[in-house]
């Protein structure tokens, strides 16, 4: 990505990883919101953090990645995140981010996407500079020396397997339920479907939600919901606030849900996702990754008398990989996980794919780590 609305095919030479680095032949790499934003010129990330940055271009973006090992530097084991070796011919899901492990927020057991000096794959790691592989939409990505690597299970396919890093991202529903509404979330809304909003209703169906609605603007996106368990599905293009409203409140007993998670990237539905909760309900922020501007709130209205709960989550946390991949492994006779990924496309072809992951009829988009032979 040269530019916000630019994209280019380019060879770089294929390096040899250094001690501790490893190269990885990718097989998938899926476009996620965040590769929206970034395209269209959206780049302010983790603001008000200590690492809050604009991503500079020129960068190979994706960073929901899964590929084998295709060469270990240097003479030390190079161990997955169970302290098992792995060797060339493993397949892996790599963490998305890299922390620095000696930050007081590293050393003090916070969320590692909380690192003072954190880097991330295709997002703050950039191709600026040799070895320039540090994002997914390329045939091989170079794995930094303590970024944590997930063992892909033999019977995960990797159609199922690139889904893992948003599934990850799913931990803040779990907190939710655990620190505000007890052991049981009864009632859940969904605002966006796309990819991370379809894992976040995934998680609920598979921890026992009873009503669970999806609100989105595009009607595939709705559909598809149903198929893994919405038991109302809204299109937030067709009804005002107060209708859209009403119809939630009506689908649970007049009350709202329990629990609205906000996955749509867009930084109105927090206003309405905060008038939608129950009173005593709570809200799970983890659509608003990257900074689109303020919103106006009542805390008072809005918050205070309602007594709603507010999570943010800016990300996944490491300790989420493998109990997401391990959820995805149990469940793929339950759910149609296969359908989440709709379209698999060459990396000749990453600006058609990018438009077509923002477009009716797509959920999942991937890019696949191959190309065709120079000529």
């Amino acid at each position: 990505m040269k530019a916000p609305g630019r994209l280019e095919l380019e060879r770089f030479p294929v390096p040899d990883p250094a001690p501790g680095a490893a190269l990885l032949e990718m097989s998938y790499s899926g476009i996620c919101g965040t590769d929206k934003h970034t395209f269209r010129g959206e780049t302010l990330q983790y603001a008000g953090t200590p690492h809050e940055r604009q991503i500079e271009y020129p960068l190979i973006c994706g960073h929901e990645n899964v590929g084998t090992i295709a060469a270990i530097g240097g003479s030390e084991p190079l161990l997955d995140s169970e302290g098992a070796r792995l060797k060339p011919g493993d397949r892996v899901v790599p963490a998305a981010n890299l922390a620095c492990g000696t930050c007081w927020y590293c050393s003090s057991g916070q969320a590692y996407y909380l690192c003072e000096r954190l880097d991330d794959y295709g997002n703050s790691l950039n191709a600026k500079a040799p070895p320039h592989l540090f994002g997914g939409w390329a045939e091989y990505l170079y794995i930094l020396p303590g970024t944590p690597l997930f063992r892909v299970p033999d019977e995960l396919p990797d159609e199922i397997a690139v889904l893992t890093e948003p599934m990850a991202v799913t931990h803040g529903f779990e907190l939710a339920r655990r620190l505000y509404n007890g052991s049981f979330g009864e009632s859940v809304a969904v605002i966006g479907v796309g990819p991370l909003g379809m894992c976040h209703l995934i998680k609920a169906k598979l921890l026992g939600c009873g009503k669970l609605i999806a609100i989105d603007r595009l009607p595939s996106r709705i559909e598809m919901a149903g198929r893994f368990g919405a038991t109302l599905g809204l299109n937030a293009a067709e009804l005002e606030e107060d209708e859209l409203l009403a119809r939630v409140r009506e689908h649970t007993g007049g009350r709202g849900p329990d629990i609205v998670l906000d996955c749509s990237g867009v930084p109105e539905t927090f206003v309405t996702s905060l008038r939608m909760a129950r009173v005593g309900g709570t809200v799970v922020e983890s659509g608003a990754f990257v900074d689109m501007g303020p919103v106006a709130i009542n805390p008072n209205a809005d918050i205070c008398t309602k007594n709603v709960n507010v999570l943010g989550v800016g990300g996944e946390t490491a300790e989420s990989y493998r109990p997401a991949m391990e959820l995805l492994v149990r469940n793929m006779d339950r759910l149609p996980l296969d359908q989440l990924v709709t379209h698999r496309m060459a990396l000749e072809d990453a600006q058609s794919a990018l438009e077509i992951a923002q477009s009716d009829g797509a959920m999942k988009v991937v890019l696949s780590g191959s190309i065709a032979p120079a000529a």
